[in-house]
């Protein structure tokens, strides 16, 4: 337990809960508030609180427990005096545009900036690897939105479906991502043409730039983002980029490389007896057509003691590559499974419920609810980062899907003053003495 983090106060539970509450408290309320029964914060933090506890139906529990304790965890744990029920808290967070949300990523990124956390994540100095994605969180025949995209299939039938360009903050050596406001991939208002993937990341990268305008970025995503329109997008926006580059996709690129009988290589036999082989070429043409811009490629295959190639990838970068870092450029590379496996799999597989269906709304309910989710999975992140509480829970528990079963049973049935304390409880049960309250 001695190499355990120690938990820093501005990045512990009570801080970062308050400074959630700040940002809520700041967005307009455009309501008629002498006909408000709940706050816009008091909404936003019921369903928050739903989420941080992979429990969809967390409020009714609560409610439950108002009743028999005249006390709760919502009150205690996310200073919700008055709580919601389900519909209105549905139609006031669907009144709010999802961009008064994304402070709050901006704030828990320079918290852990402050704290030197970030500095552990450059990938070169002052230089953070940003992998980009896009991930469908809604799928439906029948519930849609006017923000919807649709498909309409052969038969005549029409699917919805809503979906973001997600970005994360990663390294190869660290197992935490830390994600950034997402970019949502949706119609707008008086556009016929639907909205895509491109253009979201288009978008996105902008708004990166705007709210860290003096953090190097590295930009990694997969060949769809290797065109020249989103190249000139990231340099444009003082972005380096690393972006996978497939032989199907880029013929003319691939042609020309392997048009030279030898280029600068490398090999390397690890300690199992795998053989990672390591080729580049500099200032390669992206493809062949006028005003071209030249590219820096890379690649990279992993061979068993056996013989046989277990992966393979390739890419183009803006970085002059070089025998001193190709290993990092290719690990940079390697690690954008990460935003699949550590990000898209765990909000959808492991308790984050992100395809749930906690109502449509007309306007920005759905979107809202993926961010609220993804302000949960931001905060567990970061205890896992920082938190040496939270790590020895976790140690102690054996896995996170484990551990968040006991708190949710704990909030359940006991009512605690704070999250360290209840923490400790689970660390430290013999401590504690348990009474049961009944009804009088």
């Amino acid at each position: 337990m001695a190499s355990l983090t120690k938990t820093k106060k501005h990045l512990g539970f009570t801080a970062l809960r308050m400074a959630v509450t700040s940002h809520f408290h700041a967005i307009n309320d455009n309501r008629q508030q002498s006909k408000c029964d709940y706050s816009q914060t008091e909404a936003l933090m019921s369903a928050f609180a739903c989420m941080y506890f992979q429990e969809p139906s967390l409020a009714q529990f609560q409610l439950r427990m108002e009743e028999e304790l005249h006390k709760n965890n919502l009150r205690t744990l996310f200073g919700v005096e008055n709580i919601p029920q389900n519909s209105q808290l549905r139609d006031i967070i669907d009144a709010i545009p999802s961009e008064e949300l994304a402070p709050i990523f901006k704030d828990f990124f320079e918290r852990l900036r402050r704290h030197k956390h970030l500095e552990d994540y450059a990938v070169f100095p002052n230089t953070l690897l940003c992998v980009i994605d896009g991930t469908q969180y809604h799928r439906s025949k029948d519930i849609h939105c006017e923000q919807c995209l649709h498909k309409e299939h052969k038969s005549g039938e029409i699917t919805y479906s809503h979906s973001v360009l997600q970005g994360a903050i990663m390294h190869p050596n660290k197992k935490q991502v830390l994600p950034v406001m997402p970019e949502s991939i949706q119609n707008k208002d008086g556009t016929e043409k639907q909205d895509c993937e491109s253009n979201a990341a288009k978008r996105f990268i902008a708004n990166l730039k705007k709210d860290h305008p003096r953090q190097g970025f590295i930009i990694c995503g997969d060949g769809l983002m290797s065109h020249q329109p989103m190249i000139e997008t990231i340099k444009d926006n003082g972005f380096h980029y690393l972006l996978v580059a497939k032989p199907g996709d880029h013929k003319y690129l691939f042609e020309w490389v392997n048009a030279f009988s030898e280029l600068p290589s490398l090999e390397v036999i690890d300690d199992k007896g795998c053989t990672h082989q390591y080729r580049w070429k500099n200032d390669v043409p992206l493809h062949g057509e006028a005003q071209a811009i030249t590219v820096n490629f890379l690649e990279y295959h992993l061979i068993n003691p056996e013989g046989k190639v277990t992966y393979r990838n390739s890419w183009v970068t803006d970085f002059q590559i070089s025998e001193q870092n190709i290993i990092q450029l290719v690990q940079a590379g390697r690690c954008r499974w990460k935003i699949e496996n550590e990000c898209f799999n765990t909000l959808k597989n492991q308790g984050y419920y992100i395809k749930h269906n906690y109502g449509h709304g007309k306007n920005h309910l759905s979107y809202n609810m993926y961010l609220l989710t993804l302000l949960a999975f931001y905060f567990h992140q970061i205890f896992e980062l920082t938190d040496g509480a939270y790590q020895a829970c976790r140690i102690k528990a054996g896995s996170k899907r484990y551990l968040w079963e006991v708190f949710r049973g704990t909030v359940r049935f006991l009512v605690m003053d704070s999250w360290e304390e209840m923490m400790d409880f689970y660390l430290n049960p013999d401590d504690y003495e348990v009474t049961k309250t009944k009804k009088s």
